[in-house]
């Protein structure tokens, strides 16, 4: 168990990249604006996923553009802010990028973590709980090794041009009909969270993927969490060592 004196801070879903670089440019300043608005605070910061619209690691190469963001996370790391980061469906292919070069730990499935005696479980949320067949589906083609070899082997410029079109168009990885409460009973991640909290105690279930802004209790004491996005709400979660708080900025 960690003991934590500052504060935790969770955001999901910020797409930059889309729907253009010029519009993704604006949604990129504000989310380091956001940033550098907690860094006092901030002991921890897990960033839930699809922070880019799409990403591809060739051996050599990394997609153009997010300086602003990426220098950021470069200067809160080093400054001492621990900072993880889950990978979400529209990054699936990154690789030790964060890794060796921001010394931020990356995780391609939910994990575990306890602070000031509250257990977490956190992650990106797709392609858990029951249902969405087609999208589990495409992610077992997306993340084959044969897949992955194949597609490296196209020139970064047309690889990339084919990526952020299907990630706009393709409904199943966009998301874009699914933006919506389904009600509880018709909520993968809630149903998820229930099943988990049969086998462990948690407190807080994290995640984000649903690009809405959640807070639904599991139990009497145990509570599930959508950080929403950086799109349309610009919503984060904030525990203070006791509470968790939604936020929007």
């Amino acid at each position: 168990m960690l003991i934590i004196n500052k504060k935790i801070y969770f955001a999901s879903d910020q797409h930059f990249g889309a729907p253009t670089i010029k519009q993704s440019k604006i949604r990129e300043q504000q989310f380091v604006n956001w940033l550098d608005s907690i860094k006092n605070e901030a002991a921890i910061i897990f960033l839930l996923g699809d922070l880019f619209d799409f990403w591809f690691e060739y051996k050599k190469v990394v997609p153009k553009g997010f300086i602003r963001v990426l220098g950021k996370l470069a200067e809160l790391r080093d400054s001492g802010i621990q900072i993880h980061f889950f990978v979400g469906n529209h990054d699936l292919w990154m690789c030790d990028y964060f890794e060796t070069e921001l010394n931020i730990p990356t995780y391609h499935k939910p994990k575990e973590f306890t602070f000031n005696n509250k257990t977490f479980l956190i992650g990106h949320g797709d392609g858990l709980g029951p249902g969405d067949k087609g999208y589990k589906r495409m992610k077992k083609v997306f993340t084959n090794p044969v897949s992955k070899w194949f597609y490296r082997w196209l020139h970064p410029d047309i690889g990339m041009q084919i990526a952020q079109y299907l990630s706009v168009k393709n409904k199943l990885i966009s998301g874009e009909e699914d933006v919506k409460f389904l009600g509880e009973e018709s909520e993968w991640l809630v149903q998820y969270c229930k099943k988990k909290l049969t086998e462990k105690h948690y407190d807080f279930f994290l995640f984000g993927h649903r690009h809405l802004p959640l807070e639904i209790a599991i139990s009497e004491n145990s509570k599930y969490i959508n950080t929403g996005d950086w799109i349309t709400h610009f919503t984060y979660a904030e525990f203070d060592g006791d509470q968790m708080m939604l936020k929007s900025y």
